[in-house]
């Protein structure tokens, strides 16, 4: 087994030599430009950490690897247009930078080349995924649309806020480890294990960002600390926060969500008080820990030696442990 950084370097190098420049320039340079924006690579490492656990060479799943971060970044570029976003990682967002049309074209092309890069696996291996990659991405749209029907519901319960965090983000965390598996062509059981490892692990992260948002560190979260409660975001926090919160409570809380001051310092405050007073923020916690011990628990059935269970378990830690 390989470090994760050795996976990344891995990428990176892969990344670059598969530069996507050709004409028309003004379709492809945003393609170009919004992959070389930065970001963890979460997604494309764990397709190859994925791919060496059922012991195949990792380096087989370089272009599957390809394929998760394209289509992860058009995604971004699309939810960027949606939320009329103008950074991503500290930079100009491609309509931003181009304009509105070419996002959107940019987007699509995106879309279409990240099924190309399956093209090189035998076809009984395309297939299967084709098939997976194809059940993810209407999902992930599923996701974002049921994130689009929540900013104007007051009724959005904690079920169904789960069910949006497992479509937008860990179905393709899932995904992405399930390839691995596919390419390495390890067993039906041990490639549907560790998709619901990596599906339960995505749901861990994203309330994990959640709770971060709200009381990370500014200085390592790498983003504004309290962006979703100046956004009125309907997190798990804050679900959470109303379920638990006395009837008085909860009308103070809807007022603080229905205000947009000049100065949201105050408004941050009141709200992160009341998710502590309520128990929200350890219900959270809570949570988050719930679903990476649930990630855990599919190791016990997998078939893989002590040490690789290991590594998947130690990669589960270090992210519930991260401040950005």
């Amino acid at each position: 087994m390989h470090s994760i950084a050795v996976y990344q370097e891995h990428f990176l190098v892969h990344l670059e030599n598969e530069k996507i420049l050709k004409e028309p320039k003004n379709l492809y340079e945003p393609i170009d430009y919004i992959l070389r924006l930065g970001g963890k690579r979460m997604r494309p490492v764990l397709t190859l950490l994925s791919t060496e656990i059922f012991d195949a060479d990792f380096k087989n799943a370089l272009s599957a690897a390809t394929a998760v971060e394209v289509f992860h970044n058009f995604s971004l570029v699309h939810d960027d247009i949606m939320d009329d976003a103008p950074l991503r990682r500290g930079k100009e967002t491609v309509h931003e930078k181009w304009n509105l049309n070419t996002g959107i074209l940019s987007g699509d092309a995106m879309l279409i080349l990240a099924y190309q890069y399956f093209e090189s696996y035998e076809p009984s291996i395309f297939r299967e995924l084709a098939k997976l990659f194809s059940k993810t991405a209407l999902e992930v749209c599923e996701g974002q649309q049921y994130d689009v029907d929540f900013e104007t519901r007051d009724d959005v319960s904690i079920s169904e806020y789960l069910k949006m965090i497992e479509y937008k983000t860990a179905v393709l965390v899932g995904a992405a480890m399930k390839m691995g598996a596919i390419i390495a062509e390890t067993s039906d059981e041990n490639a549907n294990l560790i998709y619901d490892f990596g599906l339960n692990l995505g749901i861990a992260f994203q309330l994990q960002d959640d709770y971060l948002d709200c009381f990370g560190n500014p200085e390592t979260f790498g983003k504004q600390v309290g962006g979703d409660i100046i956004e009125n975001k309907k997190t798990y926090l804050y679900l959470k926060a109303m379920e638990f919160a006395k009837a008085e409570e909860r009308e103070q809380l809807l007022h603080l969500y229905s205000i947009q001051p000049n100065d949201n310092s105050d408004k941050i405050e009141s709200v992160k008080e009341f998710f502590n007073q309520t128990g929200a923020s350890k219900a959270t916690q809570k949570a988050i820990e719930d679903y990476t011990m649930k990630a855990f628990e599919t190791l016990t059935k997998m078939q893989i030696g002590e040490e690789k269970k290991m590594v998947l378990r130690t990669f589960g830690e270090k992210l519930m442990k991260r401040d950005v």
